[in-house]
């Protein structure tokens, strides 16, 4: 059966319209029914809607005979490492403030599969049942979170100068505390959420100020999170980006693994540098769920995708942006950022989304960029793909020479605008 509410990452849309409590209430009740009425933990981001979701969510836990317990404002990873019975995150993650959704964790802190998440969709319509379930509210897990990652991934941080950008969400209180408390001199920014200014002008989505901050401010390192604290990308001393294929290739090389799952963004300069270590390489689609089902299956430790989820599972059950971010800042071992970031050579990639009705690719187009890749023959190469989360179909051209990706992205770009136009 072919889910109609789950994209790439749990469930999510414009609230109000896509997405409104009837929905998450009727999730919250499948979703405890598919867990047959057990314990399931919530939390949520900084989004204004957030609590009347959490409440329509914690109201169909409890609906189904489940027991619904609230752990309040926590990051993603946070509710991996706590679920009970099963995890609910409420968070629209990247997504601006409008948006909002559902996702989930299994008891061992693990994205649902596909098949599951058919599973509940199914249940989607199922009556309240009789005996109800309870509501609790506990306050003390962003403490225990705090504390298990900062075993589990701080080193002593003294001397560095670090800026962290909050997106305004989830990681407003608990990263500052983090890093300060491992003795780095701490410039907290966007860390005042107010409901409506989460992701906006800031974060892992919007670099711009984490930039300025860095070069006004001479700081060593700035990190940048999302919303929802999942993903992390970071700036060097002069503002310049530090994206997640770098980010990955400083710790692949710091912790020695011989084994890295990344996705089919991965920038082809990484591959290049893995095979000059001789480091395997497993590429999964765009998703970081996949990239846990495939470090699952080859027992690694490592993963990640450009867009900044980053993975080490040596201590953690799923993607963690402070962990990334802590962990960085150890691989560094005296270095700039910038110097540790430079062992990766970069390709060119150039990109752009086109809105779109549908996310099913013609045949014809999907012949027309086989034929283009092998033409390229992996000197560079083309991206077609319906986005996971939003109504676009995102291109991708990647080549050694800027000017070449250009005109492979336009070319590309035009030929889809023609075929879903």
């Amino acid at each position: 059966m072919a889910r109609r509410y789950f994209g790439t990452d749990g469930v999510r849309g414009v609230v109000g319209e896509s997405l409104t409590p009837e929905l998450v209430e009727r999730l919250g009740r499948a979703s405890a029914l598919w867990s047959d009425g057990g314990r399931v933990f919530i939390g949520r981001d900084t989004r204004g809607s957030g609590p009347m979701l959490e409440e329509a969510f914690a109201e169909g836990v409890a609906s189904a005979g489940g027991n619904a317990v609230l752990g309040g404002v926590l990051p993603t990873p946070a509710v991996a490492l706590l679920a009970l019975d099963l995890g609910a995150v409420i968070s629209a993650s990247h997504n601006p403030p409008e948006y909002n959704g559902v996702k989930f964790f299994d008891a061992a802190g693990q994205k649902l599969s596909d098949a599951s998440e058919e599973e509940i969709e199914a249940l989607l319509d199922e009556p309240p049942r009789a005996g109800r379930g309870p509501i609790d509210h506990i306050g003390v897990s962003a403490e225990s979170y705090l504390e298990h990652v900062l075993e589990r991934f701080g080193s002593d941080l003294g001397g560095l100068r670090i800026a962290v950008d909050c997106a305004n969400g989830a990681y407003s209180e608990i990263a500052p505390q983090a890093f300060e408390r491992l003795g780095a001199g701490v410039i907290p920014l966007a860390n005042t959420p107010d409901g409506s200014n989460i992701n906006v002008g800031c974060g892992a989505t919007d670099l711009s100020l984490l930039s300025r901050v860095a070069r006004d401010e001479r700081i060593d390192v700035g990190i940048a999170f999302d919303g929802d604290g999942d993903r992390m990308l970071a700036v060097d001393a002069e503002g310049a980006t530090v994206d997640g294929d770098q980010i990955l290739a400083i710790l692949a090389l710091h912790l020695d693994v011989d084994l890295v799952v990344v996705t089919s963004m991965t920038n082809l300069g990484f591959h290049r540098l893995m095979a000059d270590h001789g480091i395997r390489v497993i590429t999964t689609d765009v998703g970081d769920r996949y990239v846990l089902e495939a470090l699952r299956a080859e027992g690694g430790v490592l993963g990640g995708e450009q867009s900044g989820h980053i993975i080490c599972l040596d201590g953690h059950v799923t993607g963690d942006g402070l962990a990334a971010g802590l962990l960085l800042c150890r691989a560094l071992a005296g270095r700039t950022l910038a110097e540790a970031a430079a062992v990766m050579p970069r390709f060119a990639q150039v990109k752009e989304n086109i809105p779109a009705r549908t996310k099913d690719l013609p045949e014809e187009l999907r012949r027309e960029v086989e034929r283009l890749n092998a033409e390229l023959d992996g000197t560079a190469r083309i991206l077609v793909r319906p986005s996971g989360t939003e109504p676009l179909i995102r291109v991708l051209a990647e080549a050694e020479n800027p000017l070449e990706a250009a005109a492979l992205c336009a070319t590309i770009a035009a030929l889809v605008r023609r075929e879903l136009g």
